[in-house]
């Protein structure tokens, strides 16, 4: 059976969160009216009915209607509306 990455055997050893040692996004999703994304790289494109954020691997879709951007910081996204999915692409490499 293969090792775990070093990075994941740290957060485990100093028993730290693993989104923060390993660089992930923490998403939040309350009922299908709120998703919360923290530790996020950007939008990358918006429209009423579909949400891209970049993340340090690939990209989180959000899919509704009525999408808006209610907040938005330098680590923490708030999507406000009718959601229908969340999706996770992760890039190649």
């Amino acid at each position: 059976m293969p090792k775990p990455p070093l990075r994941s055997r740290l957060a485990e050893l100093l028993d730290m969160p693993r989104d923060v040692v390993l660089n992930l996004p923490r998403i939040s999703v309350v009922g299908d009216l709120q998703v919360l994304v923290q530790n996020h790289r950007g939008v990358k494109e918006y429209t009423p009915e579909r949400v891209i954020i970049g993340m340090e691997s690939g990209l989180i879709v959000i899919s509704g209607r009525e999408l808006v951007i209610s907040n938005i910081h330098v680590e923490e996204i708030t999507i406000t509306g009718r959601l229908d999915g969340v999706q996770l692409l992760r890039s190649q490499g």
